[in-house]
């Protein structure tokens, strides 16, 4: 009874923790502004079974794909027995669904392999980061933390996955044995080869085998609370952020409603536009940027598919689209902190440009669209650089020499160049 009591009660601190945190986490998406991505639903429901629940996105990188579908299946059934070590924790029961026959045997050998798929794709993955050392890995933006933080959940599994199969082999000794409580239920192809290396007393049996649940269920209760503060929170929020992201072609930019209203008033005198809301144009700050930019911060995994495909970073620029995003989260992670402390309305004298992002790091920006077109959950990173370049530009009227010379030939010339309109065809002329 005592144990079940402690488990109920840290089961109830897991959940109620985890809770906290990610309605903070939802409380800080909500201050950006409204973005209207409700349309579409059977498009957008097809979108998030494709990238997010099938991967397909991955795939273009076949190696670390295959091994990470191996160990996401793995995360995603083994759990399912969390159900079982639910029941078996409040009911002080023990293998609950052992009368299932056939059936269990069969799902915990699937989960046994699925097990040791897990361990070997989270020890290359262990090896490609470490050893190996992938280019894409590395970058000014990839501290002590986040390099940290990879390998924290690399290993975390493989002892959440260590203590599985050996819980499942003191269990199978024990049944062996004919100790009490324990009947012959399930199949354990894997956890087998591991009997041998286990003591032969009844006691020290019991003794690993409890362990190694308690140790299993506090893992997945810590891991769980882990993940508000990691770049595997996109466990989570990867469904959601490819169901709203972007449907429209890439490459397509949004127009501000305040200016399609004054060219509107322009060319016809009859419309009258609504008075201006007072918001600026472009983004200063991570609460001048849409809520679906702040997801997609909360949700980058850093793998680093963006940085490498983006042609201002390959020849040497400034820009990393993976910097962008981990930026955009960290200063949303401080405004939260400062409303945590001070409320609403409070204003550190920091933002998201210049303080976070460099103007030489949004100029950069070629906005050809491979940041997005990599990323295996459809963040956005140009999304945010837009909006920066459009504060810039049309808030503090401050661009690059070449920028502002383009511009002003597009107001004067309707064309980026120098010309006249009436000088366009002299090159047919001259040939």
């Amino acid at each position: 009874m005592v144990l079940q009591i402690l488990f109920i009660a840290i089961a109830l601190a897991g959940v109620a923790l985890f809770s906290y945190n990610l309605k903070k986490v939802i409380r800080n998406i909500r201050i950006g502004k409204a973005a209207n991505r409700t349309d579409q639903p059977q498009k957008r429901m097809m979108t998030m079974v494709k990238v997010a629940l099938g991967q397909t996105k991955m795939f273009f990188r076949p190696i670390p794909a295959f091994l990470h579908l191996i160990v996401y299946a793995g995360f995603v059934i083994i759990n399912i027995e969390v159900l079982e070590i639910m029941i078996d924790g409040i009911f002080g029961t023990h293998r609950v669904f052992g009368g299932l026959g056939a059936l269990y045997n069969f799902l915990i050998a699937s989960f046994e392999i699925l097990a040791l798929g897990v361990w070997l794709g989270c020890a290359i993955f262990l090896v490609r980061r470490n050893i190996i050392k992938l280019k894409r890995f590395s970058g000014v933006e990839m501290t002590s933390w986040p390099r940290s933080d990879a390998n924290y959940i690399l290993i975390t599994e493989i002892l959440l996955m260590t203590a599985f199969l050996l819980m499942n082999a003191a269990d199978a000794k024990l049944q062996a044995m004919g100790a009490a409580h324990y009947t012959a239920v399930g199949s354990f192809p894997v956890s087998q080869f591991l009997m041998n290396l286990l003591p032969n007393t009844e006691g020290a049996l019991i003794a690993i085998e409890r362990g190694c649940w308690w140790f299993h269920i506090i893992g997945i209760f810590g891991f769980l609370n882990y993940l508000p503060y990691s770049k595997h929170f996109h466990i989570m929020f990867a469904f959601p952020n490819t169901y709203f992201s972007n449907l429209e072609p890439k490459g397509e930019f949004s127009n501000m409603q305040s200016v399609t209203n004054e060219v509107k008033a322009m060319l016809d005198t009859s419309f009258t536009p609504p008075e201006p809301d007072g918001s600026k144009f472009g983004a200063k700050d991570v609460n001048d940027l849409t809520w679906v930019n702040l997801m997609n911060a909360y949700t980058c995994t850093e793998c680093g598919r963006c940085t490498s495909v983006c042609p201002a970073n390959i020849t040497g620029k400034l820009l990393s689209p993976r910097k962008i995003m981990m930026d955009t989260r960290d200063r949303l992670e401080e405004v939260g902190k400062n409303i945590d402390k001070t409320g609403n309305g409070f204003d550190d004298g920091k933002s998201l440009i210049d303080t976070y992002i460099s103007r030489e790091e949004i100029w950069a920006c070629t906005s050809c669209n491979a940041c997005t077109q990599a990323c295996p959950i459809n963040i956005d990173p140009l999304a945010i650089i837009t909006e920066l370049r459009r504060y810039a530009v049309m808030e503090e009227s401050q661009a690059p020499a070449s920028i502002n010379t383009m511009l002003g030939n597009i107001e004067n010339n309707g064309a980026p160049w120098k010309y006249s309109p009436a000088d366009r065809l002299n090159w047919a002329k001259e040939s």
